[in-house]
């Protein structure tokens, strides 16, 4: 009996030792993603923005890279600047670093503040005559990246969900010229901005039943640039409430069509 005892007991202790190493690496793999974006704060008039960037695994001497711009929700408002990675960016640098390399720029809102200051559960708005407080950080933080990275200013993409849906569609209807394509995630817009974005490229998406922000929002906005002569992509969920970003962004398609986009 013994004999047996000791012939098999290296094969769990093998177990336990994969086991172990599996773990290790998930952590590993874990780490690697969260790590690459540098902790940063952006100051000015006494304000702060924490936000993360990351930057090409290599960058060589004279290419220059895309850049996305990432706006999260109203639950990862703070300033602890982490909550903002919780949705989307993990899956975004798995499917899109390896095979295109980019820099990314993920902000983080304050408590109390919103990317675009309007109602989120009405069923239209104007949109406000000033950037918000965090908008005018960001887009000076914008500037301050671009002077500083190698950053291919034809291939600036911006993207959000929720809050950052909006965000999204407040950005390029101020900064049409700046952005090489878009994709807003359960937000909504102005309708009447449409006729300066049929140019970009848009890929619009929403939950059949969300009851946060209302799915017509998004609807509207699709038929606006229709109207207007554009000619955006836009699919919804059906059944799905908010959360329409997690099958968003851990499609590779969506990736692809992305980092497929350049300003002509």
């Amino acid at each position: 009996m013994s004999t047996k005892i000791i012939s098999i007991l290296p094969i769990f202790m093998l177990f336990g030792i994969c086991s172990v190493v599996s773990a290790q690496n998930a952590k590993a793999v874990q780490k690697t993603w969260d790590a690459s974006l540098e902790s940063l704060t952006f100051e000015k008039d006494g304000n702060k923005l924490p936000y993360r960037f990351m930057k090409p695994a290599k960058v060589e001497e004279g290419k220059t890279y895309p850049l996305v711009i990432f706006l999260h929700g109203a639950g990862e408002r703070g300033t602890d600047n982490k909550a903002q990675l919780r949705h989307g960016i993990q899956d975004i640098i798995k499917l899109g670093a390896e095979k295109h390399p980019f820099f990314m720029l993920v902000p983080q809102c304050p408590n109390g503040k919103k990317w675009v200051e309007v109602d989120w559960g009405a069923a239209s708005h104007t949109m406000p005559e000033q950037l918000s407080v965090p908008f005018t950080l960001l887009f000076e933080l914008l500037g301050k990246i671009e002077k500083e990275n190698p950053i291919d200013q034809k291939r600036i993409y911006i993207m959000g969900i929720s809050m950052g849906g909006f965000g999204t569609w407040d950005a390029i209807s101020r900064f049409p010229d700046k952005f090489a394509a878009a994709v807003p995630v359960c937000g909504g817009a102005d309708t009447a901005q449409a006729p300066k974005l049929v140019k970009i490229p848009i890929w619009v998406f929403h939950g059949g039943n969300d009851n946060t922000v209302k799915t017509q929002r998004s609807r509207d906005m699709v038929e606006a640039l229709k109207k207007a002569g554009g000619d955006p992509k836009y699919t919804e969920y059906p059944g799905v409430g908010h959360n329409s970003w997690t099958q968003t962004f851990s499609n590779p398609e969506v990736i692809e069509w992305i980092f497929s986009q350049s300003k002509k």
